[in-house]
């Protein structure tokens, strides 16, 4: 009888969340063999599993059963999987100047596209009459001024450090997907556009929103996402 090996990665997740799919594009890059865990809030034995493996409840989570290891916060995720998965593109440089700029880009779209971008969405949830619209307004301001430095940064870089795809590059491409349908880039910055372009149709984010897609009709917003480009 042909002995059936056991998945050692276990990756706790949803298909919609865009700080998932930050980790799930370094999955596919490298090729790493995982288990995927769906995680329904909506379920309350769905939480209770979640919370006995990680009690801060926070998605994704990686979990590691041949190190032993519990990986939380997707950086920290990512950067775990360049040291332990030597298969694929690595993420970080080796070169120490460039994994500073690596890490600091990866920074840079997680708290400036990703948080206000999100500030929007959730803002969608909230009960009627109370809506932020303050908030949501510096949110689009931010959004605008981030749009404005990331193309002024892209006009020579085909990826957010350089020509090599790495760790900022799965940062902002949910960053940048998810901020594009909440408050447009725009004409007015075409090396943003184009970057956000070349990233949704990167293999590994490509791969990731096909499977996001049937989760769409529960994004909490007038417009849908839509993929229709990498079909």
């Amino acid at each position: 009888m042909t002995e059936i090996r056991q998945m050692a990665l276990h990756f706790y997740f949803h298909p919609l969340a865009s700080f998932c799919h930050k980790v799930l594009i370094a999955l596919y890059e490298k090729e790493i063999a995982f288990e995927p865990v769906i995680v329904d809030f909506g379920n309350p034995q769905s939480v209770a599993a979640f919370k006995a493996i990680w009690p801060m409840a926070k998605m994704p989570v990686l979990v590691d059963d041949e190190r032993g290891a519990t990986i939380a916060e997707t950086t920290i995720i990512l950067e775990y999987l360049d040291r332990h998965f030597a298969k694929g593109p690595r993420l970080i440089p080796s070169d120490p100047d460039q994994a500073l700029q690596a890490r600091f880009w990866d920074r840079f779209y997680d708290h400036y596209v990703e948080v206000p971008m999100q500030k929007i969405v959730t803002d969608n949830l909230r009960p009627e009459g109370k809506s932020d619209t303050f908030g949501v307004d510096q949110a689009r301001g931010q959004l605008r001024e981030a749009y404005a430095l990331i193309d002024a940064e892209m006009t020579s870089k085909v990826w957010a450090t350089g020509d090599a795809f790495g760790l900022a590059d799965c940062s902002a491409a949910p960053a940048l997907f998810y901020a594009n349908t909440v408050e447009p880039i725009g004409e007015e910055f075409p090396n943003a556009a184009a970057y956000a372009d070349r990233l949704v149709k990167r293999s590994g984010y490509a791969r990731a929103l096909r499977e996001a897609e049937p989760y769409f009709q529960m994004f909490p917003m007038p417009v849908k996402p839509d993929i229709s480009a990498i079909r």
